[in-house]
This record gives structure tokens, sequence and C-alpha cells, in this order.
């Protein structure tokens, strides 16, 4: 069974490296210092989506109920939207120098806050799941 989640979390993770090495390679000697600093933290939240949809990709492989494994891919794919939604704009907005893509910023932010409330949510009890507390 191929495991979407993961495969996502790890595209994420791989474009999270060669989008950090070209900013410092190709893109702060062409920007000012606070574009950059804003594409420093885009990369940071891009690292951490991208390593919380791995963990929970990698959470799928084990023996869940269908309900807390629903659960755990809701909230990967929301953090993915979110990753994308706040990184992304961030890095097309200092790409290209149009200020307004940064439209999707905040909304990606909320975006990412709602992901790991689901993430939490996928923790919670189940009333038809056998108690056993991590």
């Amino acid at each position: 069974m191929r495991n979407n989640v993961l495969i996502a979390g790890a595209l994420l993770g791989f474009l999270s490296v060669a989008i950090g090495a070209s900013a410092e390679h190709v893109l702060q000697p062409r920007v000012s210092d606070e574009v950059f600093r804003w594409v420093m933290t885009a990369i940071r939240y891009h690292q951490v989506g991208a390593l919380a949809v791995t963990a929970i990709g990698l959470a799928l492989f084990a023996p869940l109920t269908a309900i807390r494994a629903a659960r755990l891919r809701r909230s990967a794919w929301v953090l993915v939207l979110g990753t994308v939604l706040f990184s992304f704009s961030i890095y097309f907005a200092a790409l290209t120098g149009i200020d307004k893509l940064t439209w999707a910023t905040p909304v990606g932010g909320t975006t990412l806050m709602v992901a790991w409330l689901l993430l939490a949510w996928a923790a919670w009890p189940i009333s038809d799941e056998p108690s056993g507390e991590a």
C-alpha cells in the first residue's frame, strides 16, 4: 500500500533542503536582509512541517483504528496545505519582488495552527477504542 502522507513529507523535506540551499547561495546576494530573513523563516517552517508530515506518515504504518488513522491523515494534509501557503507565498514574493503574494502567509500560519490542533485531536480518546495511554 502506498503511503501518500509519507511521500508528501519526504517531498516537502527534499524541497526544503533544495530551496534552503538555493536561497543561501543564489537568493541572498540578490535580496535585502529583511527579505532574506523572511525566506529563512519560511524555510524553518517548511522544514518543521516536512518533519511533522513525515512523522505522521511513519505513524500510519502502525496498527491504528480507522478513525485514528483518518484523524492523523487529516492533520497531515492540513499541515501540507499550511506549509505550502505559508512558506511558498514567501518564496514567490522573494523571487518576484511582489509583496502582495504574501497575502497567503497569514492564512498559511492559521492553517498550520489548525493542523497542530488536529494532530492533538488525533491523540484524543475514541469511545470504542481500548484504553492505552502513552
